[in-house]
């Protein structure tokens, strides 16, 4: 009789726990799943927008933004700082920095400082001459130059890695070898070849020499013209960001 009885009692333990494990598979199969809300993200008008470029190039201080010319070209990793005047037509190459946070610097109309100048401007000049740096018309200034608080008048040339000095002058159709150190205060005359450290007078240039000066200064203005049409609103930098787009797999 007991034998029987732990039958009938082990026949229905088993039995409820099947139903239960079906009334549980039934309750899943017919329960709805609800839809999770999609996530959407909003653009916010604050939002700055993409400089392929990288760098910040026009560096305003206090009151003193820099100002560069329509027809100017500035390469897009140059850094202007304070007060800085590119005029027209002249062109500021690639690596580039003008920092104006003391004085005044003006590149004049179709002269070009070359790549990786520093151009600086002191306070005041030991020599009492004007301590902005001034950068007359048709000037070509070398690359890895460094220029502070000194003047060039218009048509000179100086050479690649020349160092100028505070209160420095270089006369009108002068011509200063690459790698001349002009001391504070020292003045080169018009129309004569310097060169050295420190600099010194070389010879007198000859008079198509000095008709050439300009003349180097228009095709470099000429040469920035290929590369000013890169950088404008419709250039063609989109195409590198479609390249780089497809090699990570986004959609075009």
């Amino acid at each position: 009789m007991a034998t029987s009885l732990a039958r009938f009692s082990r026949r229905g333990v088993t039995s409820s726990l099947i139903r239960r494990c079906f009334a549980a598979e039934a309750a899943v199969a017919t329960k709805t799943e609800v839809p999770k809300p999609k996530l959407t993200v909003s653009p916010s008008p604050d939002r700055v927008k993409w400089d392929y470029r990288g760098q910040r190039q026009i560096i305003p201080l206090g009151q003193w933004l820099p100002k560069v010319a329509v027809d100017a070209y500035v390469a897009p990793n140059v850094v202007l700082a304070g007060q800085v005047t590119v005029w027209d037509g002249s062109s500021v190459w690639n690596g580039a920095v003008l920092r104006g946070d003391l004085n005044k610097i003006t590149v004049g109309f179709c002269s070009n400082v070359q790549e990786r100048c520093v151009v600086h401007a002191a306070w005041s000049s030991p020599t009492g001459l004007p301590a902005d740096t001034l950068i007359d018309r048709y000037v070509t200034v070398g690359a890895y130059s460094l220029l502070r608080s000194c003047t060039i008048e218009p048509e000179c040339i100086i050479g690649q890695h020349s160092i100028l000095m505070e209160g420095s002058l270089v006369e009108t159709r002068s011509i200063l070898e690459a790698g001349s150190v002009v001391p504070p205060g020292r003045r080169i005359p018009s129309g004569e070849l310097w060169g050295g450290n420190p600099a010194r007078c070389i010879r007198t240039l000859t008079n198509e020499e000095t008709l050439e000066i300009p003349k180097l200064a228009v095709a470099i203005n000429h040469l920035s013209g290929d590369y000013f049409s890169e950088f404008l609103p419709y250039s063609t930098v989109y195409l590198e960001v479609e390249k780089f787009k497809k090699s990570l797999g986004i959609d075009v």
